[in-house]
Formats: structure tokens, sequence, C-alpha cells
């Protein structure tokens, strides 16, 4: 049967923003997301909507990711079509099913983002290899709210991820700590050497892909939005990266500014 060209040898071509940050950092450019962030980060929002939000967001940021990353085979699908047409066969290239994905619940703000992953993968990939980890980390600050490291209190770990696809889905990035932990958890802990590692996230700060960028070079960054805002109007007016080191979007007690205002505090109802 004959094949159509257009579909064997397929090239995803994400909209990212230019930057000076490195290849495996990709901030997605989407008018449309860029809207929803900022209707999430109003005081105005509350729950259910916070939710709901959450959920569009997440859904574009992991369509991105899967295009942009995630292995494709050949294959030979019949369709509907095929008891009155012989030639109704799709014959091209699809995400390869048979990847074993692993998204990680970087307990509490990422609990939420993960199950969303983790159930969209389970329509896309096959279920028997996908699955949700659990890892129960949090920021540890000093009496002036100067972050100081993180603390991992406990985790839930269904085995090995050798050539698997990790994800970090933590809606926040602000200084890193947290992912360079979960990280390095997965690569020095977990048996097995991961065919990737992803962290997705809402909003990052230029201090989080400082620390990251350095400590997991392999690691590949999604986001939606870059947040600078305590940057100067000439570090703003340049291409992001360009003045890294002038670049600042952390508050003194490491909070993301323009930001969200604490979403894993959001997402939950819980302020303690």
């Amino acid at each position: 049967m004959a094949k159509d060209i257009q579909h064997q040898n397929l090239n995803f071509h994400a909209n990212e923003m230019s930057h000076h940050y490195g290849k495996n950092v990709h901030l997605v450019s989407s008018p449309l997301m860029l809207s929803l962030l900022a209707k999430l980060g109003s005081p105005d929002t509350h729950q259910p909507q916070i939710n709901e939000l959450v959920s569009m967001l997440y859904a574009y940021l992991m369509d991105n990711v899967i295009d942009s990353l995630f292995p494709k085979k050949s294959t030979s699908i019949e369709t509907r079509m095929k008891a009155t047409h012989a030639e109704a066969v799709y014959e091209g290239q699809i995400i390869n099913p048979e990847t074993p994905v692993v998204s990680v619940d970087l307990a509490r703000a990422g609990t939420f983002p993960s199950h969303l992953c983790y159930n969209k993968l389970n329509y896309l990939m096959n279920p028997e290899l996908v699955r949700q980890d659990h890892f129960y980390v949090a920021r540890v600050s000093d009496e002036k709210g100067q972050v100081t490291g993180v603390n991992v209190s406990g985790s839930k770990i269904g085995g090995a991820v050798e050539k698997a696809i990790v994800l970090f889905p933590d809606p926040m990035g602000a200084t890193g700590g947290t992912i360079v932990q979960a990280h390095d958890h997965y690569l020095n802990e977990v048996g097995g050497k991961p065919l990737m590692m992803i962290a997705m996230h809402l909003i990052i700060t230029p201090e989080y892909l400082e620390k990251v960028t350095k400590a997991c070079p392999n690691l590949h960054i999604f986001a939606l939005r870059l947040d600078r805002g305590l940057s100067s109007q000439d570090v703003l007016n340049s291409e992001p990266g360009k003045n890294w080191k002038q670049e600042k979007g952390l508050s003194p007690i490491q909070y993301i500014v323009p930001g969200a205002g604490g979403l894993g505090e959001i997402l939950n109802n819980s302020y303690c």
C-alpha cells in the first residue's frame, strides 16, 4: 500500500522564546498560556477556578514536552473506513507508546500537576508502562525567611527507571533546590539509567536556571513563563539570559516576582 511521505518523518518545531540559558531550557511562547497564567496569579482568582486553570496550563505544557522530546515509531493502523476502502490505513509515525514514563509528585505543589500528567499519559502510552511516584520535599527556611535547603520527609517510588522518561511537574521553579534534590535522587538512588529527565514548570526564575543548569546539565527544563521582575529596566529590555548575572526574580524570602503568590498553598487551600 502506498505511503504518504508527509507522515513518515515527523518534525515538530515548538514555539519558544529566544534566550541565552542553554539548549536544554525551553521557554514556551504562547499568548494563550500567558493569558491563562496571568489569570491564575490574580488575587481575584480562587478555587475551583485555580484547578481548572492549572489543568489547562499543564495540558498545553505536556503537549509541548511530548511533541518535542518523546520517541516516535512508525506504525500501520486501520481506520473505520477500512470496511469500504482498502486504502483506509494510517501509515506513518506516532509517539512510541512502549516508552516507560514516570511522573513524580513533588508534594505538595506538584501533586495535582503530576496527577494531570499521569492521567494524560495513560491515554497516550501503554498504561502498564506509566506510573506515578511520590516524593515528599519542602523548602527549609531560617528565621529571616531565607531558604537554606530542602527537607525530604519521605517517598513512595515504584521501582527502577531504566530507559524511562522521568517527569518533574512542579509549578514554581523558584530557587531550584527541590528539582536538584529530586533529580539527584533519581539519578543516584533509584535503580536504572533513565532515558531522560524533564522538569515542567509554569513559572521559573533566572536564579532557578543558574542553579539547576549547573547542577543538572542534562535535565530538560520546560516553562511557560520566565519571571525576572526585580531586575533593572535595562536588564528587562535585554533578551533573557544576555545579562544573566544581573537578572533577578526572587524576593528576599525567595518567592517569585511577579509570580503567582505561593501556588502550593493556593492549590491546596492550606497556608501552614
